[in-house]
């Protein structure tokens, strides 16, 4: 299976495992929950689902790489006590608190959060002595006499043996006490992950260009040559900050990340390419609803590759601006939540400023137990801030009670929906600039196919529509259904032949 149908797996059994009866008991007890084994090749995004499902969820994530860990940091030390049993005295021996178990204990006192995920990765390449104390924690989910804490359900990854020379096989015991998920690397899934996180549309363009680049591993006399989904995000986020910083890119960086010299030297060239589309085509320009005779010229008579690249750029930038505007409309609608309540339950002595103070705070004091959980998601990060900025911007307004917070707001609902309408012409303008210069050609169809396809500009037109896209998505239904009666006719007509 894929990553995101993984991640899908590994949250319904983390449900599932602390879901309680009506007597507050676990319906699976703790020791009979089988830890997920999540198997799949390097840098495929086996860590980063963690976060997101410990986020999802609201609850803790501890990530620990075994291969660090020796026997007596996750046993804990021996100490001997003196213990009576049948009325005589002797010398027991007994384990001091295992480091990952105290550490789960540190982060439920940090975080505020009682349940979490206890995430155990590279777990196929614990260390000979370290495998009978994994293979007791599997099953009891104890380490040196210490139990799990109720509420924490334990994940564990490794890699096959083929990607990695430390892998130990697990016998047949130790399969039987795993609840295994295999994944393989899906670009299509990557790249809904790339549009949501904001990665660089050079490199999710490069890849729609070149999808055998994305994910690759190999033997040469030179050693091992590879590419991973986690080289190109980190490749995609250097990359981002470098244009932010007006630094050059080279071949030299992008074979810092991309670990095969023939796929690095290509990209290299390619984002050289796609740079010098970004600025010869005025991107931000055609998106206004401006045109220039020359550059509808150069784009009806570009090659594939460009035209793909120019459509890269143009969806791209959509894509940027739709999920500022998903986020914004979130996050008004919950500060409008709060205020409401805020005003609902205040006196009519409450010191208004001091509310919104206190609102800011409490963002504050999220923000700090979400990080401690580590499951603060760059996502909420912003939403935390945003929301924060504007509350600190209340409390100056709060002064004229919460008639001067309406007014403050309702500016920021205006600046909103003038946002959310340029960015719905800006959606509107690039399919009128594709219809123009490529006619009714596939590069419609492209579009509609990669807006459907991104979680964020699907998302964007649901909730606020898109006539020209409407438009078009009913012309493409129309032509595969054509193309469909065709082959179907044509079936047909070779049956009644063979007859």
């Amino acid at each position: 299976m894929n990553i995101k149908q993984a991640k899908e797996q590994i949250k319904n059994t983390v449900r599932a495992y602390l879901e309680k009866d009506e007597y507050g008991r676990y319906l699976i007890p703790q020791y009979k929950q089988r830890p997920v084994f999540l198997m799949g090749p390097p840098g495929i995004g086996k860590t980063e689902i963690m976060a997101q499902t410990a986020s999802e969820l609201g609850i803790g994530l501890l990530s620990y790489s075994m291969t660090h860990h020796t026997r007596q940091s996750a046993l804990g030390l021996p100490i001997i006590k003196q213990k009576e049993y049948g009325g005589d005295t002797y010398d027991a021996s007994e384990y001091t608190m295992s480091e990952i178990i105290a550490a789960i204990y540190d982060t439920m006192k940090a975080s505020k959060l009682e349940r979490g995920i206890l995430f155990l990765d590279e777990i196929n390449c614990v260390s000979e002595t370290l495998t009978p104390v994994m293979l007791q924690f599997l099953q009891y989910k104890v380490f040196g006499g210490k139990r799990l804490p109720d509420g924490w359900v334990v994940v564990t990854a490794g890699n096959p043996p083929e990607y990695n020379s430390s892998v130990r096989e697990f016998d047949v015991v130790t399969w039987d006490r795993l609840k295994r998920i295999d994944v393989e690397p899906d670009l299509a899934v990557w790249k809904e992950y790339a549009s949501a996180a904001g990665l660089n549309g050079s490199v999710v363009t490069y890849l729609g260009l070149k999808p055998q680049n994305f994910y690759k591993i190999e033997s040469t006399a030179g050693g091992r040559s590879f590419v991973t989904a986690r080289g190109w995000e980190d490749l995609s986020r250097i990359l981002s900050v470098y244009e932010r910083l007006e630094i050059e890119v080279d071949k030299e960086l992008v074979g810092q990340y991309i670990q095969d010299k023939k796929v690095a030297e290509d990209f290299a060239i390619y984002y050289e390419l796609y740079r010098k589309y970004k600025n010869d085509y005025r991107i931000e320009e055609i998106l206004s609803g401006s045109t220039y005779k020359e550059i509808d010229e150069r784009a009806a008579a570009a090659k594939f590759d460009e035209r793909w690249s120019l459509l890269g750029l143009l969806l791209e930038t959509v894509s940027r601006e739709a999920g500022e505007v998903l986020a914004e409309d979130s996050d008004l609608l919950k500060i409008k939540r709060a205020l409401g309540e805020l005003k609902g339950s205040a006196g009519e002595d409450a010191d208004i400023p001091a509310l919104m103070q206190q609102q800011a705070d409490s963002l504050d004091e999220e923000r700090d137990r979400l990080r401690a959980g580590n499951s603060l998601t760059a996502d909420k990060d912003r939403s935390i801030l945003f929301r924060r900025e504007l509350f600190t911007r209340y409390r100056t307004a709060a002064k004229e009670g919460f008639d001067g917070v309406k007014e403050s707001y309702s500016g920021d609902i205006g600046r909103f929906k003038r946002r959310l309408s340029e960015v719905s012409a800006h959606l509107n303008n690039m399919f009128r600039f594709c219809e123009r210069v490529f006619g009714s050609g596939q590069e419609l169809l492209i579009l509609v196919t990669e807006l459907s396809a991104d979680p964020v500009t699907a998302r964007f037109i649901a909730e606020y529509g898109c006539d020209e896209y409407y438009r078009h998505d009913k012309e493409l239904m129309f032509y595969e259904r054509r193309i469909e009666i065709i082959d179907e006719l044509k079936r047909l007509d070779g049956e009644e032949t063979d007859d």
